[in-house]
C-alpha cells in the first residue's frame, strides 16, 4: 500500500524530459527565492517603508502584466523549449547585473527597481511557455496533473530552503552573495533544457495577426465559464489577499524585533506549509473535486492570516506561518492544473497568458495597495483584514465554482481536441 502511494505521488518522474526539467528547476528556484528574499530585505533596510516594498513588487510584476498576452501568443507560435532557453539565459544575466551592482556598493533604489522591471519583462514570456510545456515533457498524459502538482511542490521546497539560506547568507556575507548564487543556479536549468529530447516543433500552418489570436483566446474564455470563473477568482485574490507577503519584512523587523535571518525563517516556515500542501495535492486520486480543494485552501489561507496577524512573539507565530504556507500557493497550483486540464491544447498558451495577466496585473497593484494601507493602519491590522477578505471571497465564489460540471467540461475538451487533430 505504501509503495503504491509513493509510485502514485511521484509517477511523473517516469518521463525523462520531465525528470530533467524538475532537477534543473529545483536548483534554479532555490536561487530565485534567495534573490527575492534578499531584494525585499535590502529595500526595507534602506527605506524602512512598507510602501517601497509594495513598489518593488509593482516594478517587477507590472511589466509581466503589460506583456503577458503577447507572451501567450509567442508561446503558441514558437517552440516553447527555445523560448525557455532564451528566458532562462536572460534571467541569469539579470541576476549577474544585480549581483555586480550590490557587490560594487554603487547602487540606489531606482536601479534595483529597474532590474526588477527587466525580470518582469522576461517573466512575461517565460510563464506562458513554461506551464504548457509540461504537456510536451510528459509522454503519458495521465501524468500531467501529477507533474503540475510536483512542479508546485518543487517551487515550495525551494521556498522552504531559499529564504532560510538567504537569511543566513544575508547576515554573514550580504545581499551580493545571494544574487551571485542565484545567477549560478541558472546553469542547472539551462543544462537540463539542453539535455532534453523533445519532438520536433511544428509551427502553426496559418499565422494570424496577434490581435486576432488574443481575441480568439478571450472569446474562448468567455465561452468556457469554468475557466473564466477561476481566472476571475485569481484576479480578486491577487489584488486583495496574495500580497500579504509584501509586509512580511515589517513583521520580521518591527513586530518580532528580528533581523534578516528572522525574515528568512518566516518565509521558510511558509515554504514548509506550501510543501505539505503540494504533497497533499500530488497525492490526490484521479477524479478528485479540484474546486473543493481550491476553495478549502483559500479558507485555510484566510484563517492563517487572521491568526498570524494577532501574534507578536515569533515562536508562537510558527504554526500559523506554516498554515499560511499550506493555503497560499495551493490555490494557484489547483487553478493552473484545472485550467490546463480543461483547456483545448491549441488554446493553452493564450489562456495561460490571460491567467498570468490576471495574476501579474493585480498582484503589483495589490502590493502597492497593501503597502500603502500598512503605512496607515499598521501591518498586523492590514493582514487581519486580508484574512477576513479571503474568507469572504471563499463564500462568494463557492456557489459559482461548485455548480460547474467538471465531467462535462472534460467531455467538451476531448471533442475540441479531436476536431483540432482532424
Amino acid at each position: 500500500m505504501k509503495r503504491d502511494l509513493t509510485s502514485s505521488t511521484f509517477r511523473a518522474f517516469r518521463n525523462r524530459n520531465y525528470a530533467l526539467f524538475f532537477s534543473g528547476q529545483s536548483v534554479s528556484q532555490i536561487g530565485t527565492w534567495m534573490q527575492r528574499t534578499a531584494v525585499s530585505w535590502v529595500i526595507y533596510s534602506l527605506t524602512h517603508s512598507a510602501f517601497m516594498l509594495g513598489l518593488a513588487v509593482f516594478a517587477q510584476q507590472f511589466p509581466s502584466f503589460l506583456l503577458s498576452l503577447p507572451g501567450g501568443v509567442v508561446s503558441d507560435r514558437y517552440s516553447r523549449h527555445k523560448i525557455l532557453l532564451v528566458t532562462q539565459t536572460a534571467s541569469m544575466i539579470q541576476a549577474i547585473l544585480l549581483a555586480a551592482l550590490i557587490l560594487t556598493h554603487h547602487y540606489v533604489i531606482w536601479e534595483i527597481l529597474a532590474l526588477g522591471a527587466v525580470l518582469g519583462v522576461i517573466n512575461a514570456f517565460d510563464v506562458p511557455a513554461r506551464q504548457p510545456m509540461v504537456h510536451e515533457m510528459v509522454d503519458d498524459k495521465e501524468d500531467v496533473a501529477n507533474a503540475l502538482a510536483l512542479n508546485s511542490g518543487m517551487v515550495n521546497i525551494a521556498r522552504l530552503v531559499g529564504p532560510a539560506l538567504s537569511g543566513i547568507i544575508l547576515q554573514a556575507f550580504g545581499a551580493g552573495i545571494c544574487f551571485s548564487l542565484n545567477a549560478l543556479s541558472f546553469v542547472a536549468v539551462i543544462t537540463s533544457l539542453l539535455l532534453m529530447k523533445l519532438p520536433k516543433f511544428n509551427p502553426p500552418t496559418v499565422k494570424k495577426k496577434v490581435i486576432h489570436e488574443l481575441a480568439e483566446g478571450f472569446q474562448y474564455i468567455k465561452q468556457t465559464p469554468a475557466i473564466g470563473i477561476i481566472i476571475l477568482l485569481l484576479t480578486v485574490l491577487s489584488l486583495l489577499v496574495f500580497p500579504y507577503d509584501t509586509i512580511i519584512p515589517v513583521f520580521a523587523k518591527v513586530v518580532f524585533n528580528g533581523n534578516a535571518a528572522t525574515f528568512g525563517y518566516i518565509n521558510s516556515l511558509m515554504g514548509l506549509g506550501a510543501v505539505l500542501g503540494s504533497l497533499f495535492f500530488a497525492s490526490q486520486k484521479k477524479g478528485t473535486n479540484l474546486r473543493m480543494i481550491l476553495l478549502g485552501s483559500i479558507a485555510i489561507l484566510g484563517t492563517g492570516l487572521i491568526l498570524f496577524s494577532r501574534i507578536s512573539n515569533f515562536a508562537f507565530a510558527v504554526p500559523f506561518a506554516i498554515l499560511i504556507g499550506f493555503g497560499s500557493l495551493l490555490p494557484m497550483t489547483v487553478a493552473i492544473t484545472t485550467i490546463q486540464l480543461e483547456t483545448a491544447s491549441h488554446m493553452r498558451g493564450r489562456v495561460m497568458s490571460y491567467m498570468a495577466m490576471s495574476f501579474f496585473g493585480m498582484l503589483p497593484l495589490g502590493s502597492l495597495l497593501i503597502g500603502a494601507i500598512s503605512q496607515k493602519i499598521t501591518a498586523p491590522l492590514t493582514m487581519l483584514c486580508q484574512g477576513i477578505m479571503a474568507l469572504i471571497i471563499t463564500t462568494l465564489f463557492s456557489k459559482l465554482l461548485l455548480k460547474d460540471n467538471p465531467a462535462k467540461n472534460q467531455e467538451r475538451l476531448k471533442e475540441t481536441d479531436e476536431i483540432e487533430k482532424i
